[in-house]
């Protein structure tokens, strides 16, 4: 019989999508940066992502994140976001649960009131602002990625759909954007096995028909993301409410609206004129969770208005684990898996 591996995990949410966040029990992982590290997880070491996704340990709904030392002198820690489609290099909702982590695990020291730390993604430096009202992570602030619209109001032929008017931005991903309303859907939680199937459709419709290209990172594969956007409602002079849902692999809804889908919001309202600096956008999902994004600025890259802007939400922790991996579990794949975990009794 094998020996048990084990490795310690806080499960968190925010919005409703759950982020386990790997917190001790991983050997160093090799590369000089955190995006490095996060290749060779990819490349070479992909069984933690399959173990915590899948059964008996987890749900593909899921996401991961793992904790490692940052390379960047000016972030308190790294982290390593692993979803079910694989290795996004920025999640809102994946950094808002990691920075709660990481001050409810002490490795940055809570502080009464607001709070200013830096992450390092593997997208790169990530500010942090955490508002803490009696012991309690109230409300995270981090970065969204610049975001831009690719393509506005394409047009495209659906199987089993019909034509369907999107846009695409990128925002961390590529994301297809479409009118929930256009495709009779108003977005309530029944609705979500029908919402996973079309968008489902029309992803592979438009990955079939074509490919995109990030301005800088160039080729960073098909188009991955879907988001419904139902009908924005003005609630302030500054501040707009949206009904919203994003699609990430077959048959998976996020429970949450999503940081980067809510970045893409901005970018695409942007392109249309509908907001200025400082207003601020509240996505609200299938399960009535929120995350509101913030315009903060514009800047020109070559053809493209890039959208500058944050995401606030809140993570809730859900448990403290030690997870352990016996690997004569016959349900259990511990290639690629053994080499990165230290080995211990359990």
């Amino acid at each position: 019989m094998s020996r048990p591996l084990t490795f310690q995990m806080m499960d968190t949410h925010a919005g409703g999508d759950v982020s386990r966040i790997v917190l001790g029990g991983i050997a160093p992982l090799p590369g000089d940066t955190v995006r490095a590290q996060m290749e060779y997880l990819r490349d070479d070491a992909d069984g933690l992502r399959k173990l915590l996704l899948f059964e008996p340990y987890g749900i593909p709904e899921m996401s991961v994140d793992l904790i490692v030392p940052a390379t960047d002198p000016e972030a308190a820690a790294g982290y390593i976001i692993m979803e079910v489609m694989g290795y996004p290099i920025y999640s809102g909702s994946n950094t808002i649960c990691t920075a709660t982590a990481v001050l409810e695990a002490g490795i940055v020291p809570k502080r009464e009131g607001v709070q200013h730390f830096t992450l390092e993604a593997p997208a790169g430096r990530v500010h942090i602002e955490a508002r803490v009202e009696n012991g309690v992570v109230e409300a995270i602030t981090c970065e969204g990625l610049p975001s831009y619209i690719d393509t506005y109001r394409a047009s495209i032929h659906v199987p089993e759909v019909g034509d369907v008017t999107y846009s695409v931005a990128y925002s961390g991903g590529f994301y297809a954007l479409v009118d929930a309303t256009e495709l009779g859907f108003s977005l309530v939680r029944e609705e979500e096995r029908r919402l996973a199937e079309c968008a489902h459709r029309i992803v592979e419709a438009i990955q079939a028909e074509r490919g995109f290209s990030h301005y800088t990172l160039g080729d960073v594969g098909p188009l991955p993301f879907l988001h419904f956007m139902g009908p924005v409602e003005q609630v302030a002079d500054d501040f707009y409410r949206s009904r919203s849902t994003t699609y990430v692999h077959p048959g998976v809804i996020c429970r949450s609206t999503t940081g980067t889908g809510t970045s893409a919001r901005l970018a695409l309202m942007n392109h249309e004129g509908r907001i200025r600096p400082g207003d601020r956008l509240e996505t609200v999902s299938l399960r009535e969770t929120g995350f509101i994004g913030t315009f903060t600025g514009t800047r020109q890259e070559g053809p493209h208005a890039v959208v500058e802007n944050t995401i606030t939400g809140k993570a809730f922790v859900l448990a403290h684990s030690d997870i352990v991996v016996n690997c004569d579990d016959p349900l259990v794949e511990c290639a690629g898996l053994s080499s990165i975990l230290t080995a211990r009794h359990g």
